[in-house]
């Protein structure tokens, strides 16, 4: 193969796994949106939004098990997983007005992001766990932020804030795009 040529399918590849983790945390944060504002109004397509938020962490083992195998791709589908089903707690602990379990729930939901940026910093030498830690504690104080907008009936705001949680969704593919680049030098 031509110089030019290869310098094009790394190119290709590159962009490729850029659109698919672009395309992935983007599904997470609006399929997110989806079950907060149908589980606000008890909306009948509830259970629909909640099995197809939770086959986002699947579609990201996909991605990864060609990487990293498939005992690391399980891993983070598991920890994903229970990021969502400590959000979705959270966010019914809020809509009943628990404070307490909103409060167990927050704790849970953030030791769960710590665990997962630890998790990434242990998997790729290129990701780093101070980086994915702010990347997702962000993430999680936007999408609180959010939940409350729209459960207090803020939803100008709540509209707003989504901008805010998809350029931040963004970033989190960007950086794991780039760690995933970095160590593997896809080509």
């Amino acid at each position: 193969m031509k110089p030019a040529m290869k310098d094009c399918v790394i190119m290709l590849r590159q962009f490729e796994l850029s659109n698919t983790m672009r395309r992935l945390w983007i599904e997470h944060v609006l399929w997110t949106r989806f079950f907060i504002v149908s589980t606000a109004f008890s909306l009948p397509d509830l259970q629909a939004v909640t099995e197809r938020l939770l086959q986002n962490p699947g579609d990201f083992a996909r991605v990864l098990r060609p990487l990293y195998g498939e005992k690391i791709a399980a891993e983070f589908e598991r920890l994903f997983t229970d990021h969502l089903l400590i959000a979705a707690a959270l966010v019914n602990a809020a809509k009943a007005g628990d404070g307490p379990e909103v409060e167990r729930q927050r704790a849970l939901w953030y030791q769960n992001a710590a665990d997962i940026a630890r998790f990434l910093a242990a998997i790729n030498p290129f990701w780093c766990e101070p980086v994915w830690r702010r990347l997702l504690f962000e993430h999680l104080r936007l999408t609180e932020d959010e939940a409350v907008q729209i459960l207090t009936g803020q939803y100008q705001q709540s509209v707003r804030q989504y901008d805010l949680i998809q350029a931040e969704a963004l970033e989190m593919a960007d950086e794991m795009t780039r760690g995933i680049v970095c160590q593997f030098s896809i080509a």
